[in-house]
């Protein structure tokens, strides 16, 4: 604000008057004046306001937007495609490749010799989501006891492998697996101790040409070489086919339970030795 003294003024007795005059700040009333808002459809075309809603949109900054502060999983101990066991085994009986990825997707390719073990390993890729590959040859001419023992083995060695340290997983599954008539229940404990606890009432001796005696060695084979702890419950069924690939569903289920990784342990050992090995 710009304030003009006359000259007259300036003319006065008193200099000091003038400074004073000049010093003084003047007094002004400010009137608030009420201006109607309406509402913007009045204000606005239709067309208009899609564009500004589309453009505010658009504007949004990363830093206005919520942030995920969940801390991301553990990395994989063996590779960054995901945990890979891989073991050849080779004897004067059998000669066995096994390799498993415990983060895949459930792509099966087995080759036994051993029709009915395809089929329940086709089960442990399909309800495990695991990446299952086998390529097994063996004396079946004498039987298949040794060729479903070695790759059992190789398996459980390909398993121990692909854990690595076990850090960040969830460490035990447990799940029950309807099949028809058949239910049964399978409990783990990937502890790095191995012992096999096995209730199946199996009623028949044979499944098509494969020995049902085999489905126990085949679990107890697996056990030792993976240090895992293994609980098998048969709590109905009557129906050999039914009971045995129940089974084989449920450990898969179980297995995947305890191979997944828990996000509250933050990549550290489900132990509190702060250690799991294969003792």
């Amino acid at each position: 604000m710009e304030l003009s003294i006359s000259s007259r003024l300036l003319n006065t007795s008193s200099a000091a008057a003038a400074t004073a005059l000049l010093k003084s700040k003047p007094r002004v009333h400010h009137r608030h004046t009420s201006i109607p808002l309406l509402p913007l459809k009045h204000l606005f075309s239709p067309l208009t306001l899609k564009q500004m809603s589309s453009n505010s949109q658009s504007t949004l900054s990363c830093s206005s937007l919520p942030q995920n502060n969940t801390p991301p999983a553990p990395s994989s101990p063996s590779t960054a495609s995901g945990r890979i066991g891989e073991v050849k085994r080779v004897t004067k009986e059998t000669n066995v490749w096994v390799k498993i990825n415990l983060d895949g997707t459930g792509v099966v390719n087995s080759s036994t010799s051993i029709p009915f073990l395809d089929h329940m390993l086709d089960q442990l890729a399909s309800h495990g989501l695991f990446d299952v590959h086998v390529k097994a040859t063996g004396d079946i001419h004498i039987d298949d006891h040794h060729t479903n023992e070695d790759v059992a083995l190789a398996l459980g060695t390909a398993l121990l492998q692909s854990l690595g340290d076990r850090k960040g997983i969830n460490r035990f599954g447990d799940f029950s697996a309807p099949l028809d008539e058949a239910l049964i229940h399978v409990s783990l404990d990937l502890s790095g101790r191995p012992h096999l606890s096995y209730d199946l009432n199996i009623p028949t001796a044979r499944v098509g040409t494969y020995d049902t005696q085999l489905v126990e060695h085949f679990f107890q084979s697996l056990v030792n070489t993976s240090g895992m702890t293994l609980h098998i419950r048969q709590l109905a069924g009557k129906n050999s086919h039914h009971i045995i690939e129940a089974t084989f569903k449920a450990f898969a289920r179980a297995l995947r339970q305890a191979t997944e990784y828990d996000p509250r342990r933050l990549g550290t050992i489900p132990s509190s030795k702060g250690v799991l090995s294969r003792s």
